[in-house]
């Protein structure tokens, strides 16, 4: 059984599990919504499945890979276009840092996704894979607020090796990964470390290996896993029996 299948099977049992009509998720126009999307298509049927478009003073070429995207599956589609309330929220807020700013836009998505959601009597689906999540990138309570990951367990270049099974489009594979947090952002440029370099080191550390790579990227790696862990758990929550 293939690795696609096996997430297939894992979403159908998640679903019924959660007693849920069906799933909702983003679509970035991006890999790893394109995989997601296809792969609760293909487990759930494309009529349990919707995909919200939302962009946020985006690119409109986002747009347009994301609507290939719902037509390559079969499903349906909705814009809801957050560039208004992004502006809003930002005129009313203090100064802050570009990334503070920038996180603003996918926490604004996971409450779309979520109003959706509930609507619809569904769960939401986050297109995290496992090489983002744990190094921490992903925005806290904002993509990562979801219900179900089913590319948590795989690895970026496994991503693609997915999406090439299942028929995502040449044009979305060929894209440049991006967060698409700010004009010109790329995910390897802001993380600083490659996605083939990041895959190697990871699954090394998985298998108490020594990583092939150079020790400065694989110290900052180190750095990274460590520095992220928080976003990876619950908060912490005081307790009175344990403090007696």
């Amino acid at each position: 059984m293939s690795i696609a299948e096996q997430i297939e099977n894992w979403i159908s049992a998640e679903v019924q599990r959660a007693g849920v009509n069906g799933v909702v998720l983003g679509l970035s126009g991006g890999i790893d919504s394109a995989v997601a999307s296809g792969l609760c298509a293909r487990a759930l049927g494309p009529e349990r499945v919707l995909g919200v478009i939302m962009p946020a003073h985006s690119l409109p070429q986002d747009a347009r890979d994301a609507v290939l995207t719902a037509e390559t599956w079969g499903i349906e589609h909705r814009t809801v276009d957050l560039s208004g309330v992004v502006d809003a929220l930002a005129a009313v807020l203090p100064d802050g840092t570009q990334l503070a700013r920038a996180n603003i836009k996918p926490r604004l998505r996971m409450i779309t996704l979520y109003y959706m959601a509930n609507t619809l009597g569904r769960a939401v689906v986050g297109t995290g894979n496992r090489s983002e999540l744990m190094v921490g990138y992903f925005t806290k309570f904002g993509d990562s607020g979801v219900d179900l990951l089913p590319l948590a367990g795989v690895y970026k270049h496994q991503v693609y090796d997915i999406a090439r099974e299942i028929g995502v489009p040449q044009p979305i594979i060929d894209r440049q990964p991006s967060a698409g947090l700010w004009e010109g952002q790329t995910d390897e440029e802001e993380m600083g470390v490659s996605y083939a370099d990041l895959d190697s080191i990871l699954a090394a550390f998985a298998a108490g290996e020594t990583p092939e790579a150079a020790p400065d990227v694989v110290q900052k790696v180190e750095r990274m896993v460590r520095g992220s862990e928080h976003k990876r758990r619950l908060p912490p929550m005081f307790s009175l029996d344990e403090s007696s």
